[in-house]
């Protein structure tokens, strides 16, 4: 077993007559994050994706094992690729797999089997769960609360898109399984989301929908 090891604390405390307004201003920004479905084929530069994954990167996991891998796909053939197996996976969602109560539920938002944005983003951010790990000599590693993890690192990934200034879309075709040969991962990790990243394009327009107020969504004992 590994020593255990501690370093001091790097906190950067706010003055508490700050911190409120803090918190606002971070609540009144994404406040305004929306999923959307126009995007503009206007360039990203990579950098700025680099940035929001190593944001990702500073999630918590369990046991500090960061079972998590971002793919990150501006490569306009592999787009391609990518649309073709999810809008063939929608067809069958769309053609009876999901059921008419899914189908319900998901009328208000417009959707359909066809995702041209897949190919007019400029990124997509494929993200996969390590379901075990392999140590340096192939020995296969257990992982702990591994979609838990993948799911706060994703939480952070589409807040930080979004406080740079970029649009995301959360795509789910469902079974991802073809990401997995076309994005060139190992077995142990299985694909979770597609994240659409870019600008909106300028006649975009979402769904009239809001969020739960907060007495609906916390209790506070």
């Amino acid at each position: 077993m590994s020593p255990y090891v501690t370093m001091p604390l790097a906190f950067e405390g706010v003055p508490e007559a700050e911190m409120q307004g803090r918190a606002d201003a971070f609540l009144a920004r994404m406040r305004k994050r929306r999923t959307v479905r126009d995007f503009s084929d206007r360039p990203v530069p990579r950098e700025l994706i680099e940035t929001a994954v190593r944001v990702a990167g500073t999630a918590p996991s369990g046991a500090n094992q960061q079972p998590w891998s971002f793919v990150c796909i501006a490569d306009p053939q592999r787009k391609t690729l990518i649309r073709e197996g999810a809008e063939e996976e929608e067809r069958a969602f769309y053609a009876g797999r999901a059921g008419e109560e899914w189908l319900d539920a998901l009328a208000h938002l417009g959707t359909d089997d066809k995702k041209p944005f897949l190919e007019t983003a400029p990124w997509l951010i494929a993200i996969f769960a390590q379901r075990w790990g392999v140590d340096a000599e192939g020995n296969r590693i257990k992982h702990y609360y591994v979609p838990e993890s993948v799911g706060i690192a994703t939480g952070f990934l589409i807040a930080a898109l979004h406080d740079a200034g970029l649009a995301t879309l959360t795509h789910t075709p469902a079974p991802m399984n073809f990401l997995n040969a076309i994005c060139g991962r190992p077995d142990n990790e299985k694909a979770l989301i597609l994240l659409v990243v870019g600008y909106p394009r300028e006649d975009c327009r979402v769904p009239a929908i809001g969020k739960k107020p907060l007495e609906e969504i916390a209790t506070f004992l």
